[in-house]
């Protein structure tokens, strides 16, 4: 009996540990090198109107993005 209770308890102490062993899980090559206002060039989802490496086209953009897109109490209609 024991021995029984002996064995289980390493067995547990090793699943325990096991969790331990974890390797890291990075995403391997994401880099982030150029600004993001730098932009991809011509794409056919670029939004009209901003210019790609012009940093205060790229604000004005993420503003009105802000405003109109994404706020949904500028979406709330009223009656």
């Amino acid at each position: 009996m024991k021995q029984r209770l002996m064995i289980l308890g390493l067995v547990a102490a090793a699943a325990v540990l096991s969790a331990c062993g974890e390797k890291p899980q990075a995403s391997g090559g994401s880099r982030y090198d150029a600004a993001p206002y730098a932009g991809v060039g011509q794409s056919p989802f670029q939004q009209p109107g901003w210019k790609a490496g012009d940093k205060t086209s790229w604000e004005q953009q993420l503003k009105a993005r802000a405003q109109y897109g994404m706020n949904d109490y500028s979406r709330v209609a009223t009656q």
